[in-house]
């Protein structure tokens, strides 16, 4: 569960390589969330106090560890990580990607398929490379879902 009183809406970043940290936090500030912007290394600091830095200890799934003991249903995770995705969407989270895309418990199954195959693709010299870039549309389709994410939570109450 979240850190802080259960009844307010929290905001998890897997923020490693997360390309929406800036519009995570105006949208955060706009509403007077507290964000947990949770890294094995360089991040730096926000003077704001609504916004923590989390470092946690190097190693695998440290931080996918950290953010899936905390976020539950009245927070918001957002990752590019599937399996992290899925951990957050048992407990009940809105889970974001970096593009605006929500992960959701009808088709975790199938992310979680399509990267295994992708996996053993990329391994097999099958494919090449990573998915297509990040844009200026998928960051504003971030923003607006991210914005309609917590509005839908404040009316739940």
């Amino acid at each position: 569960m979240s850190d802080s009183d259960v009844s307010e809406i929290q905001i998890y970043v897997d923020a490693d390589a997360c390309p929406v940290k800036g519009e995570i936090v105006r949208v955060a500030e706009r509403h007077g969330l507290t964000v947990h912007m949770v890294s094995n290394g360089g991040l730096r600091p926000n003077p704001n106090p609504r916004i923590r830095s989390v470092m946690v200890p190097e190693g695998p799934d440290v931080a996918d560890d950290w953010i899936a003991e905390r976020a539950g249903p009245r927070d918001v995770a957002i990752t590019a990580d599937i399996p992290l995705a899925a951990r957050c969407l048992q407990n009940g989270a809105r889970v974001l990607g970096h593009n605006g895309r929500p992960f959701t418990e009808d088709g975790i199954g199938m992310a979680l398929a399509a990267r295994d195959l992708n996996a053993h693709l990329r391994d097999t010299g099958e494919i090449r490379g990573g998915g297509p870039s990040f844009g200026k549309q998928d960051r504003s389709r971030f923003l607006d879902v991210l914005e309609t994410t917590i509005q839908a939570l404040k009316r739940a109450g």
